[in-house]
């Protein structure tokens, strides 16, 4: 079963607290999301490990119930 938007974006926040989380379903098919998060957490990070720290939000999802999700990460709005 598809990972519903609600459940990226409550992972992530869950993770991430005061972060802003934006998802797009790519696809329309609830298998393929774009998420942006915006994230006081990830200044002074390199964007590997800004990725890794939302992949480890999702836990074991990605690849079974969240087949594909292209990120987009940054410290804040203004980068």
């Amino acid at each position: 079963m598809p990972m519903p938007a609600a459940a990226i974006e409550a992972a992530i926040l869950a993770a991430l607290p005061g972060a802003e989380v934006m998802i797009e379903d790519l696809a329309g098919d609830g298998d393929h999301y774009a998420a942006t998060v915006v994230a006081p957490q990830f200044a002074g990070m390199p964007r590997v490990k800004q990725h890794q720290l939302v992949y480890n939000a999702l836990g074991g999802r990605m690849g079974g119930e969240l087949h594909a999700l292209k990120l987009t990460t940054r410290a804040s709005a203004g980068e």
